[in-house]
């Protein structure tokens, strides 16, 4: 029986909210079962049964949460230059962490970039766990588990940041989110984009005009 973290990210599209990497232990023994209850790529999912799966995973299964909220994501990001370094950093913190507490066999993640970023990192922290980068790496129970419990979180965290601002911010990096941002702007100074978005996003520069060109 082999003990599989799977991990996987939410909010690497969204210009709004911060970048979430969630990682979580399941033995192959469970697959079939934590496939019954609908645990498949959260892409796929409502945003309420991501919540709901998110719970019955996070109740059942180690797990890790790594959580870069907007201001420390562009500060990061700012010193970095590079999303998929800074992903493979936050991919291996996880991977280290639950490896760390508990024993685990391999660790599968979506593949994104080249697969020595994450070797690297993880060679950085020590942890030796094999490591397989998989394209559409959803497909894998482990990773689908992950891509849930990193959604519902980033989901949460975007209902909170709204509730501070008195403005529903919207997912994705579409033509809404330039309106939504430039509505910021006017009612509380640029500066709010630090707090609540990923400033190299192009739409940074959109939510700086008064209409779009």
């Amino acid at each position: 029986m082999n003990r599989v973290i799977g991990v996987d990210e939410s909010g690497k599209g969204d210009f709004f909210g911060p970048l979430v990497v969630g990682g979580i232990l399941i033995p192959d023994s469970d697959i079939a079962e934590i496939r019954e209850w609908g645990a498949r790529d959260s892409k796929t999912l409502s945003d309420n049964r991501a919540l709901e799966l998110d719970s019955a995973l996070r109740n059942r299964y180690p797990h890790v949460l790594a959580v870069l909220l907007p201001r420390e994501y562009n500060a990061v990001y700012r010193t970095l230059r590079n999303l998929n370094v800074l992903l493979a950093r936050q991919h291996a913190a996880v991977i280290s962490d639950l490896a760390t507490q508990h024993p685990a066999d391999l660790a599968i993640s979506d593949k994104f970039g080249k697969p020595e970023l994450i070797e690297r990192a993880l060679r950085e922290k020590g942890c030796a766990i094999e490591m397989r980068q998989i394209i559409r790496g959803e497909s894998i129970p482990q990773v689908a588990a992950a891509s849930i419990i990193a959604r519902a979180r980033f989901l949460r965290e975007m209902s909170g940041l709204s509730e501070r601002t008195g403005v529903e911010l919207p997912k994705g990096a579409g033509g809404i989110v330039d309106q939504v941002g430039r509505q910021l702007v006017s009612r509380f100074g640029v500066e709010i984009l630090d707090e609540l978005a990923k400033t190299h996003f192009k739409n940074y520069g959109r939510s700086l005009k008064p209409s779009l060109l």
